[in-house]
């Protein structure tokens, strides 16, 4: 009897290796695709940079510029950009490499459930970085540049900025993906789209001080973060009522009181 547990124990951990295996095929996928498509985007590293600086230099007064405050910074900077490029462009990749893990363990009617939401999941993220570059950078800076001290010269560090816009795609492309979380919440019975419904002064003030976390210090980044992201709630309340099956029932439960 003592024999076969050894036996017994390397069978139950065949299956573990053979996860942690596969785990770690498909995280060196993701890192390869990020690395083929940042050696190209290097050699553009300065010209992104010019891009993304866009909203800004197209404010600044005339006679300033950007200025860089380290020795490596002018190097190190645009190839930093160039890397979180690489991966924002990698992102369906790096999703698609986690949804191949995670899906033999869900059943059929999961997966058919799932699917489209991962793929909602990514446009919605590049939809958020979309809207922080075309319409909050250039109302941020417009107004940052307009309240500028008299005798004050404006010249940012491109180092902060970068931080700065990143901070911002990070936030907003989170927060887009607001009407994916209601979907999976409402499909998984945590919260009704009836109950959602009746928190809307909450949320509207949640989505204010998440928006303070989240963005830059001031009023026009975090108003602008909180206003889309109060709207992405309902789109995902209408969403849940016609994509989740049986809601319905479960709401007339709930609000019954009925076990």
């Amino acid at each position: 009897m003592t024999r076969s547990d050894p036996d017994e124990a390397s069978l139950q951990e065949q299956p573990l290796i053979a996860h942690l295996v596969e785990l770690r095929t498909r995280i060196l996928r993701s890192v390869v695709a990020v690395l083929i498509v940042f050696v190209p985007l290097a050699f553009l590293a300065d010209q992104l940079f010019t891009y993304l600086a866009t909203p800004l230099l197209a404010h600044l007064p005339e006679g300033t510029s950007m200025i860089a405050t380290e020795v490596t910074t002018p190097f190190l900077t645009p190839f930093k950009l160039a890397f979180m490029c690489a991966f924002f462009l990698t992102v369906p990749v790096v999703l698609w490499q986690a949804w191949g893990f995670i899906a033999p363990g869900l059943y059929q009617h999961e997966r058919r459930f799932a699917y489209p939401l991962l793929v909602m999941s990514i446009f919605l993220f590049y939809a958020g970085v979309a809207f922080a570059y075309y319409v909050v950078m250039p109302l941020v800076f417009g107004f940052i540049t307009q309240v500028v001290p008299d005798g004050v010269a404006m010249m940012t560090d491109i180092a902060r900025y970068l931080d700065f816009v990143l901070t911002l795609f990070f936030a907003f492309g989170v927060a887009f993906e607001i009407p994916v979380v209601i979907i999976l919440m409402v499909w998984a019975g945590i919260v009704t789209p009836g109950k959602l419904t009746k928190q809307r002064p909450y949320v509207l003030i949640g989505a204010f001080a998440v928006g303070m976390l989240l963005t830059p210090p001031d009023i026009f980044s975090q108003t602008l973060l909180a206003l889309p992201a109060y709207l992405l709630f309902e789109i995902g309340i209408i969403l849940a009522r016609i994509l989740v099956p049986g809601h319905r029932e479960v709401d007339a439960q709930r609000d019954s009181g009925a076990p």
